[in-house]
């Protein structure tokens, strides 16, 4: 696949997830439409993945913004795993509270709000150097 095909593609899944939130808080369709926003995170998901194997063959510029778009796609799904975890440490380990609650917080503070702006930030700057494809920016 081209990296252009799996840009938009993660572009598109991102536009439907928010499209859902929008719809599902004004009409309340959570439960009866959740399996299509599990189809739709692990396809955002899969897409990340793509994204960042294929990033790693660019060079330059396009490359961190490719990077930056694709582990930002991802880290809302390993971030809220870690946030599960350590919710689950600090409340096993009762010593060691305060430690588990700062990284707790911390992942579900990464994952619904500094993924999602890095993502649109990332999507911007890609989207830009890929339309430089005969400029002197874009380094293939």
């Amino acid at each position: 696949m081209k990296i252009k095909t799996i840009l938009y593609s993660l572009i598109t899944s991102f536009i439907l997830i928010i499209s859902y939130f929008l719809v599902s808080a004004k009409y309340d369709l959570s439960r009866n439409f959740f399996l299509i926003l599990a189809i739709l995170g692990l396809t955002f998901l899969t897409f990340g993945i793509i994204l960042i194997i294929k990033a790693r063959k660019k060079k330059g510029k396009l490359r961190i913004a490719l990077l930056i778009t694709g582990i930002s796609a991802t880290a809302p799904f390993i971030g809220s795993i870690l946030h599960n975890v350590f919710y689950g440490l600090a409340i096993a380990f009762e010593s060691l509270n305060i430690l588990f609650e700062i990284l707790h917080v911390s992942f579900f503070i990464i994952s619904l709000l500094v993924a999602p702006i890095l993502f649109v930030v990332g999507m911007v700057i890609s989207i830009k150097l890929t339309g430089q494809k005969g400029r002197k920016f874009y380094k293939d």
